[in-house]
């Protein structure tokens, strides 16, 4: 039996064409919707992010907005970009492209940009309120995962769920997510440091494994018929593989993410969600 292929850029394209309606009822308002991202030195891959961020913006009807800045730029100067984008009353969402050039400390940059324009929802005070179980702007990649369940219907109401990462930007956020009062599965924080993980992660009706870690897990570590959501991003060579090895785990887990192709498309139309959001939320002030 070969697992069901969960494939995140049909569910992308239809959270992009609702989004694309929000920002045209807005329009019909005589609001427009603007995004913009900060990018400081001339990272290759991060280049491509923020083309890729911009493309999907303007596809949806949003105005994008690119603020480069030079690799030898100071800390004040990041800052000061930062404070511009939060007075800019046409910015609605922005987000700082990590990684920074080194030399530059990201923490107080991030803790700078203004939560209510939060397109990455990452600020202390976004993820404070999810803690709270008072979200607001969710983080986006999360935010991804979970519209992936839906969309598949794929239920997590009183499920297994073992998240294997613990990072601010998917594994801390996406436990917390899970486990709030609508989705109600019963959630485990692994790492890579767990002991018995194979053991832990068999039991997990829903495994979801955002480490960094190439092959991580194999088929030993799949409950028969779990779903699996791969987050995993890693180059090998000239692949882009992720986290799960896939030709050992589609044989034996119910559905499973690709990797391309599966959470990755996810993360831009989340990050637009965030910023219409933001959008709405201000045209009501």
């Amino acid at each position: 039996m070969s697992a069901r292929i969960l494939s995140g850029k049909e569910v992308a394209a239809e959270l992009r064409s609702e989004v694309a309606a929000r920002v045209a009822a807005l329009g019909s308002r005589g609001k427009s919707v603007g995004l913009a991202t900060i990018l400081v030195g001339d990272d290759a891959a991060s280049h491509v992010y923020v083309r890729n961020k911009h493309r999907a913006a303007e596809g949806a009807g949003m105005i994008s907005f690119d603020c480069h800045l030079p690799a030898e730029a100071s800390q004040a100067e990041v800052l000061a970009q930062v404070e511009e984008l939060n007075e800019a009353d046409e910015v609605d969402g922005y987000i700082v492209q990590l990684p920074l050039p080194a030399g530059l400390d990201p923490e107080p940059v991030l803790d700078a940009i203004d939560p209510a324009k939060d397109a990455d929802g990452l600020h202390p005070v976004n993820l404070g309120k999810l803690v709270l179980g008072r979200p607001r702007l969710l983080p986006a990649t999360p935010s991804g995962i979970l519209r992936i369940l839906d969309h598949y219907g794929i239920p997590t109401e009183g499920a297994s769920a073992l998240v294997v990462g613990r990072s601010f930007l998917v594994g801390r956020p996406l436990a917390i997510m899970l486990g709030l009062k609508g989705r109600d599965a019963t959630v485990t924080l692994a790492h890579t440091r767990t002991r018995g993980l194979a053991e832990l992660a068999r039991k997990a009706d829903l495994l979801v494994v955002a480490a960094g870690r190439a092959g991580l897990i194999g088929a030993e570590h799949v409950k028969p018929g779990a779903t699996v959501i791969d987050v995993g991003t890693n180059h090998v060579g000239d692949r882009l593989v992720g986290d799960v090895d896939f030709e050992s785990v589609v044989a034996v887990a119910g559905a499973i993410t690709p990797v391309p192709g599966g959470v990755g498309p996810m993360t831009i139309a989340s990050l637009l969600a965030n910023t219409v959001a933001a959008a709405e939320a201000r045209a009501e002030e």
